[in-house]
């Protein structure tokens, strides 16, 4: 595919490779998403949660094809925010407002991941319902992984090969191992999931895989080190539908496991660390231990790759001027300021926000943002040679799925919906006021 002549050429250090680059997707997919999700899906659909994991996944699939046309076309390392930018020149509100939306999406992810990583780390101790430890754990564990990502691109993604490759391995033989032992065997599963089938219907199952949207978000990251990877043309749809597909399987064994391993109402009360619990019951201590282990490694390789892949988005954002020009400042081609800044805000909202108010922003903030790059694809589909089939099946995916959980929101917490809608208006009241800036000041150069 041609590179258009408007693409921003960089010098590529090529540090990251196809396997480096799986790692980083893998990593910012497979972290305390899954986990979370798993007792909100099973609260709603019982033994019909694999499913609800398949079909989420069918519709990350879907929106990645657009970033994958998208990021081959622009070849930018702004990725989400870069791509609407140059597709829409003609406005610097909505190029200012995605940026802000997809910077505070990671940040509620990042934020996510950490608090899962604590929740995990502190289970079998005497602190497990501390929420203040919980969250001054959480906060310690993005402080670490900030250092590692302004030590060095090359380290950055050497530790997340080891963490996400392990992690991997981990979480699918403790899987396996918790279907084999579990106090339910093949024949009651079968029975429970006809019941639950016959018992839900389609619309909650569609919202509970709307909802597991979250749980894939991170395979956008593998655009954002477009300049640091070698053969984008080839490693980058290698690495983004190699990486949900794995996804996708470890998301059900992990599902699986712990149905089989754990009666439903142990599942909803133990939420993200479910697995452990059900671990313990079967194997003793040493089986908690070892999901204990790869949570944690699941967590820290999410926490890793959010910081590198997003960093380097607000750095792009800034040095357009919709976030302070600081931001964009780099230190051995390191956003220094930028990785700083997002684990600061991370941190905050740990401090501020519940769980579930922080999973639901981030699912309803990338269901929102991928709807807006399918939109983008579709409009230069013939520039990016895209199938209009498949762009158009993303748009209406993303789009029933953003208003299902809306719909859920708004049927069940609305005044949590509130608060979201509320996050939503400052965000774009800071966008704005970033676009107003930009536009008076080519106004008075002009």
């Amino acid at each position: 595919m041609k590179i258009p002549p408007n693409s921003i050429h960089r010098k590529r250090n090529k540090d990251l490779g196809l396997p480096e680059l799986i790692a980083i997707a893998l990593g910012g997919m497979v972290g305390g998403g899954i986990f979370t999700i798993l007792g909100i899906s099973v609260s709603l659909i019982g033994y019909l949660t694999p499913i609800a994991i398949v079909i989420g996944g069918c519709i990350a699939a879907l929106a990645a094809y657009s970033y994958v046309q998208l990021g081959l076309y622009y070849r930018d390392e702004g990725a989400t925010y870069s791509f609407y930018k140059r597709t829409y020149p003609g406005s610097h509100f909505s190029a200012s407002a995605i940026g802000w939306f997809i910077i505070f999406g990671y940040i509620s992810t990042l934020a996510l991941y950490a608090y899962t990583f604590s929740s995990y780390a502190i289970s079998s101790t005497t602190f497990a319902d501390n929420i203040w430890v919980r969250k001054i754990l959480a906060i310690a564990i993005i402080g670490v992984f900030t250092g590692i990502n302004l030590w060095s691109v090359n380290g950055m993604g050497k530790v997340e090969d080891l963490m996400v490759y392990t992690k991997i391995v981990v979480l699918f033989i403790i899987s396996v191992v918790l279907m084999q032992h579990g106090t339910t065997d093949f024949t009651t599963f079968i029975e429970h999931l006809a019941q639950d089938a016959e018992q839900s219907n389609l619309l909650t199952i569609m919202i509970v895989a709307s909802l597991t949207f979250v749980a894939y978000e991170g395979f956008q990251l593998v655009i954002n080190a477009v300049n640091e990877m070698t053969q984008p043309e080839k490693n980058i749809p290698r690495a983004i539908y190699s990486a949900i597909g794995l996804a996708i399987l470890i998301y059900v064994v992990i599902a699986l496991g712990a149905l089989f391993a754990l009666p439903l109402d142990e599942i909803v009360k133990n939420k993200e660390y479910a697995l452990a619990a059900g671990a313990g019951d079967i194997l003793g201590a040493l089986g908690t231990q070892l999901v204990v282990a790869g949570a944690l490694l699941a967590t820290s390789s999410a926490i890793s790759g959010t910081v590198f892949g997003s960093s380097r988005q607000m750095a792009v954002i800034a040095s357009d001027g919709y976030f302070p020009s600081a931001l964009s400042r780099r230190v051995r081609g390191i956003p220094v300021l930028a990785i700083i800044t997002m684990a600061g805000m991370a941190s905050g909202l740990i401090l501020i926000g519940g769980l579930e108010l922080i999973l639901e922003f981030g699912s309803i903030t990338f269901l929102l943002v991928s709807l807006l790059m399918a939109v983008a694809n579709y409009k230069i589909r013939k520039k990016t040679h895209s199938s209009t089939l498949i762009t158009l099946l993303a748009i209406i995916g993303l789009g029933i799925g953003g208003i299902l959980i809306l719909y859920y929101e708004m049927a069940n917490k609305w005044k949590q919906m509130l608060f979201i809608l509320l996050l939503y208006t400052a965000l774009a009241i800071g966008a704005w006021w970033y676009a107003e800036l930009q536009t008076k000041k080519k106004k008075r150069s002009a």
